[in-house]
């Protein structure tokens, strides 16, 4: 049991990757005496200990994460990737098309001198990568499960209250919990909403053919499909994510498909470039909103993740996006820590925030842009879209910004 107040450097609501994640980066920042901070994560699932004294997680999301080749090096340095990237599939080939249009793109890694463009593994995984991780963080304690009942802002400190009375009292919070952020609500924080009228099913999917590392992103009448390359226990390669975005009512027939009907359906919109489909996993659907927090920043406390931005999935941007906020985050603080200075101060995290914002402003512009370029049904938009591919393809400058951005750098 722990105290009834306990005092930490920061205090993380939200044990998901964000959490996770953010967790993992501080754990290792220390004073210049050598002194780690103390790190608290509050989550609202079970997180367990099993025989090896190591904490696990079992609420993970069982979709997946297109990793950018930024964000599988940023967890190398963390110690995470070593560990999971057998069950990461590498993306050697990004594959863009119009359906039933002329448009068409390649990028090659080969062509950007990397190994791969990126990776897709299920969350799960690196969800349970990075718990394993934070198990040999001394430093970080774990209260779950737990919710945050109110927050009391200080000038020098932010006291918290758990749903089981006990406080929790840091120089500084982070606000990992998902895109219903409580801490921001507490803060009285705004959000931009924009619904893209759009739902998402997610399946995985077998297919005749190997997918040799490609990964497919077709744009069809009512939006994107994306099918992204999986790692499989046999090893033959034709397990793959399935991304579908259409409408809601599309979504909704889709859906009632029995998996034959689905299958057919799959067939005859992503086409026969893995020959056909052989079986279909369990689907799942999600509505697509664009969710921005007014202001990253509050007074001793950062939003995270999905908290401060939930984005569309059609460039598979907004997990890496979370972690380069991870990233800027922690070169901040151990700035502060160098310096023998507090970690959070209204002006650095302010400074961080406006340092972020380009990155966000370009990130949700380029999957906005994205979304209304490709699922829209007008002439001018489809000629200007399949011309716009083709330059893509073949302008190596205009190619090489793009691949970089989504890349990560």
């Amino acid at each position: 049991m722990v105290n009834n107040k306990q005092q930490v450097d920061v205090l993380i609501v939200g044990g998901g990757l964000a959490g996770c994640l953010s967790a993992l980066a501080l754990s290792r920042l220390k004073t210049p005496s050598g002194k780690p901070l103390t790190i608290a994560i509050i989550e609202a699932s079970d997180v367990h200990t099993n025989s090896n004294q190591e904490k696990s997680a079992l609420h993970f999301d069982s979709r997946v994460l297109a990793l950018s080749h930024g964000s599988a090096s940023y967890l190398k340095t963390l110690d995470v990737w070593q560990a999971i990237q057998s069950q990461a599939a590498a993306i050697d080939t990004i594959h863009i098309s119009d359906h039933g249009h002329y448009g068409k793109a390649r990028i090659y890694a080969h062509e950007h001198q990397v190994n791969a463009l990126g990776y897709v593994i299920e969350m799960a995984t690196l969800g349970e990568g990075l718990v394993k991780a934070l198990g040999n963080a001394e430093n970080v304690s774990w209260f779950a499960p737990n919710k945050v009942e109110n927050i009391h802002w200080h000038s020098t400190h932010v006291d918290v209250q758990l749903d089981d009375q006990q406080l929790l009292q840091a120089a500084l919070i982070l606000g990992c919990d998902g895109g219903q952020s409580k801490c921001r609500k507490f803060a009285n924080i705004d959000v931009v909403t924009k619904s893209y009228q759009q739902t998402a099913i997610i399946a995985n999917v077998r297919f005749e053919k190997p997918h040799q590392h490609i990964a497919y992103e077709r744009f069809t009448e009512h939006g994107p499909l994306a099918i992204l390359p999986l790692t499989d226990q046999d090893n033959n390669g034709q397990k793959c994510s399935l991304v579908w975005t259409t409408t809601p009512e599309h979504a909704d027939y889709l859906s009632q498909l029995p998996n034959e009907g689905f299958a057919e359906q799959l067939n005859q919109t992503f086409g026969h470039w893995l020959g056909s489909v052989e079986h279909v996993g369990k689907r799942e659907s999600y509505p697509l909103d664009l969710v921005k927090a007014n202001e990253q920043v509050f007074h001793r406390m950062v939003l995270v993740g999905n908290a401060s931005h939930t984005i569309h999935p059609i460039a598979g941007q907004g997990f890496n996006l979370g972690l380069r906020d991870v990233s800027e985050l922690a070169d901040m603080i151990a700035e502060q820590l160098v310096k023998n200075e507090d970690i959070a101060t209204f002006s650095k995290l302010s400074q961080y925030a406006v340092k972020r914002s380009k990155d966000h402003q370009q990130i949700i512009g380029l999957t906005d842009s994205l979304v209304t370029l490709f699922s829209n049904k007008h002439a001018p938009l489809i000629v200007g879209r399949n011309v716009g591919l083709k330059v893509l393809n073949y302008c190596q400058s205009l190619k090489n910004s793009f691949v970089s951005k989504t890349m990560g750098y």
